[in-house]
């Protein structure tokens, strides 16, 4: 991976006391990438490596479940994931990122062989799914494309075809058919490409840049009001909010012992925001009232 910079931001937010945070998740957990929610708790990927390296063919990921302060292993390491991303869930068919892949899995009947989607060569970095109606949506950030494939079907997915090109596409997100997307430097440096996208038009995809501010993005979220987009950036590893309706954004500040390294895939859900901190090998649980309303002071975490 990169070498993160560490500076955090001042934010427009309230104080948060000790009843307003869950904490910290860490437990069974390993070089998580991503979250996704499930039955009232949340999935997490792993990469289950001795060293971090999110293109590793060791097949040592997992897929692990928290719900209530607990956690327990989903989707054991089999070998079909070695350092699993973005994950989707269609009728009990679990949707998930891998190196130059997509693994699905039968959550409800275990005894159903997994099923594999190979991408074409080379594209190796796959690294997030978000669906509109029966088609699915998988981004490449180290081939700067989108694929798209029929899941009308769900536990006979179709093959992925090139949907679009896009610079470094990471997290993605759709809503009433428009999408947004989060660019990231395969390479690391950040160029004037690697921003925030939005695609109107699903049929005709066009992207246009819905902030001129550039990072390294990856998680990409809606706030439970649907107002404002939460986005994860690596360089400099904060949470940053975006108005839609204006485009604007804010960095957000988050008081943490240990400081975010790199900050993945989130989930906004029941008013937390649930942050993968890949290298650090945990989830971070802050209260989504922190990063949406206008309001002096900083984040609080403990």
């Amino acid at each position: 991976m990169k070498k993160i910079l560490s500076a955090m931001f001042v934010c427009l937010s309230i104080s948060l006391s000790a009843q307003t945070v869950k904490g910290v998740v860490n437990e069974r957990l390993r070089f998580c990438e991503s979250t996704y929610p499930y039955q009232g708790g949340i999935l997490v990927a792993n990469f289950g490596t001795a060293e971090l390296n999110p293109l590793n063919t060791e097949g040592k990921g997992y897929i692990a479940f928290y719900k209530d302060g607990k956690t327990q292993v989903m989707v054991p390491a089999d070998g079909n994931l070695s350092a699993p991303k973005g994950m989707f869930i269609r009728q009990d068919y679990l949707y998930v990122c891998d190196v130059n892949k997509i693994v699905v899995y039968h959550l409800t009947d275990k005894a159903e062989k997994p099923k594999v989607i190979t991408l074409p060569e080379g594209n190796l970095f796959v690294n997030d799914l978000a669906a509109d109606g029966n088609y699915l949506y998988a981004s490449v950030t180290n081939t700067d494309r989108i694929f798209r494939l029929d899941i009308s079907n769900p536990a006979q997915p179709g093959q992925p075809e090139e949907w679009l090109q896009i610079s470094g596409p990471n997290g993605l997100l759709i809503r009433d058919g428009v999408m947004y997307v989060a660019s990231y430097p395969a390479d690391g440096v950040t160029k004037e490409a690697n921003v925030i996208y939005r695609i109107d038009n699903l049929k005709q995809p066009v992207a246009r840049k819905l902030t001129e501010v550039t990072g390294q993005y990856d998680g990409i979220a809606f706030s439970s009001d649907g107002k404002s987009l939460i986005v994860t950036n690596w360089t400099p590893a904060q949470l940053s909010r975006i108005d839609l309706a204006s485009g604007k954004m804010s960095p957000l500040s988050l008081k943490l012992e240990q400081p975010l390294i790199g900050p993945a895939d989130i989930t906004v859900k029941d008013g937390f925001i649930y942050i993968p901190d890949l290298p650090n090998s945990r989830v971070v649980v802050v209260k989504e009232s922190c990063c949406c309303k206008s309001h002096e002071g900083n984040c609080a975490v403990l």
